[in-house]
């Protein structure tokens, strides 16, 4: 692993954005990656900051396997989203490849959890069903909760190498 970026880091997130989830946004033990480093106000005036402590690719994840105890795999779940709109300056959006960016997401997520390791996956099903999204990864899910104002939002739960 990349010792020379969080000593301490036993946690990935390779799609941070602007962790908008986190409690501590700045954790010792978290290496907050994403592909995009953004400023910008939205329209209702406030601003985005996306600031990763380094710039990655979820789908070329730049560390040695078996590196982190927990990878938050939270990636963009838009497809239809203008270029310049506020959605896809918050939340990204994904590439007509969407299919194989994911499921080489996966791939990666899984091979830089240590085994026994925990994977947590974000996905919001406005655009693309979470049944789609899990077809993509060989993996199974141990359990999962759906949360949101339309209960769009699915917070998945997998441990590698236990119910593969």
């Amino acid at each position: 692993m990349n010792t020379e970026l969080k000593k301490n880091a036993l946690i990935l997130d390779p799609c941070c954005g602007s962790r908008m989830f986190w409690f501590d946004r700045t954790h010792a033990n978290v290496i907050f990656g994403d592909i995009r480093v953004l400023e910008q106000q939205l329209c209702d005036g406030r601003e985005l900051n996306i600031k990763p402590d380094k710039q990655m690719d979820f789908r070329a994840l730049p560390f040695h396997d078996n590196s982190f105890k927990l990878v938050v795999f939270d990636p963009p779940h838009l497809t239809k989203a203008g270029s310049s709109s506020w959605l896809a300056a918050k939340y990204g959006k994904l590439n007509e490849s969407w299919q194989e960016d994911l499921q080489q997401g996966f791939t990666e997520c899984f091979r830089v959890l240590e085994e026994f390791g925990v994977l947590i996956f974000k996905w919001n099903e406005t655009q693309i069903k979470v049944s789609e999204i899990l077809k993509l990864t060989p993996n199974k899910p141990l359990f999962g909760h759906i949360s949101g104002k339309r209960a769009n939002t699915h917070w998945i739960c997998f441990m590698k190498g236990v119910g593969q």
